[in-house]
């Protein structure tokens, strides 16, 4: 077992209960904000290297600069990502049949943190890279058969090249530990101590879900800067 599109899900989710157990609505207002947080941190990155290489920050370069694909742990599941394309132009929109953080949620019987997660989580990526970009998810496999995003004028053409460039490509050892530090670092500016403590219970729930060593990788990027691509 490695780090996946599960145990980054499992991270956020743990976040969650812990939030909303200890703190209420105002735990769940701080997830929704740190989702938000680690969203558009994501969508910074992609900017930066969008730039770095001469690239307009249209939805295409978005699409090509996108940080991760399905892992083969995941596919092996047959949980990877499936999905259909139901408009182009002028608006591009997709329907999302399976989706592994739906199913992570899920099986933890969360919904109600997958729908808060989800239907915000890209739309902030988005935002983060270029915030004129209208993202928008009408609804989630959480609360539905199937999840729909929606962009609005994303100028895409059946020549458009949304192939995603391997070099932005991240690790999800890189993106689980975004977002424990995200969340935690949200946590603590919110709640201080108390937050500290959520987020030393949420690395003692991965430990014990993925294993003292997958904890201790996570521990391991308390320093990095996730706001800037390298």
């Amino acid at each position: 077992m490695g780090f996946t599109e599960l145990s980054h899900a499992f991270i956020a989710a743990k976040y969650y209960v812990y939030l909303k157990e200890i703190f209420g609505d105002r735990g769940e207002a701080a997830f929704l904000h740190a989702t938000r947080y680690y969203g558009e941190q994501r969508g910074r990155r992609m900017a930066q290297r969008a730039i770095r290489d001469g690239k307009p920050l249209t939805y295409e370069t978005y699409c090509q600069y996108g940080e991760w694909v399905n892992t083969e742990e995941v596919k092996a599941q047959g949980l990877g990502n499936q999905s259909e394309t139901t408009s182009l132009s002028p608006d591009f929109q997709i329907h999302i049949h399976v989706c592994p953080w739906h199913t992570q949620f899920k099986n933890m019987g969360l919904p109600e943190a997958g729908l808060l997660y989800c239907k915000d989580l890209d739309a902030s990526i988005s935002r983060g890279f270029n915030p004129e970009i209208r993202y928008e998810v009408s609804q989630t496999l959480h609360d539905h058969d199937y999840c729909i995003q929606t962009i609005r004028n994303a100028g895409l053409t059946p020549e458009s090249n949304m192939a995603k460039n391997p070099a932005g490509l991240r690790s999800f050892e890189y993106h689980c530990a975004h977002s424990y530090w995200a969340y935690r670092e949200v946590c603590e500016a919110i709640f201080g101590e108390e937050g500290t403590r959520i987020a030393e219970r949420v690395l003692d729930d991965f430990a014990a879900e993925y294993g003292k060593k997958m904890a201790d990788t996570l521990a391991g990027y308390a320093r990095t800067n996730f706001n800037i691509a390298d």
